[in-house]
């Protein structure tokens, strides 16, 4: 199973970016073989508008099943949840310690987005 940990470093050793949508980088995680890489999101750093649901659109691309992140607003949330992507907000700590509470079943997958659009 791949997810994806929103991150400001390009490696699990940096923090979880606390923004989805606008987060520096997304580390795709492979559960089955314990690889990872790093993708950027440069491209939604300063977007002016629709960050999130591209964001989501690009992680969809990854083929992942499961997203871990601080906050995500509600645009996102629906388009991840549109492609069968499992949502996990209120992540925090190093990107290597959000995979470990995510295989330990330490996460609950959110209902629905903490946090108005547009939030910084």
């Amino acid at each position: 199973m791949k997810i994806v940990v929103t991150a400001q470093e390009a490696d699990l050793e940096g923090p979880v970016d606390p923004r989805f949508g606008r987060a520096q980088h997304f580390v795709v995680f492979d559960s089955e073989n314990g690889t990872h890489e790093a993708h950027s999101n440069e491209q939604n750093l300063t977007a002016p508008q629709g960050a999130g649901i591209q964001a989501a659109q690009a992680v969809a691309r990854t083929g992942a099943q499961a997203v871990l992140t601080g906050h995500v607003g509600p645009k996102a949330f629906r388009t991840l949840e549109a492609a069968g992507i499992a949502v996990y907000s209120g992540v925090n700590g190093t990107v290597a310690e959000a995979i470990e509470s995510w295989k330990t079943n330490q996460l609950e997958p959110s209902s629905k987005a903490d946090v108005d659009g547009h939030w910084m």
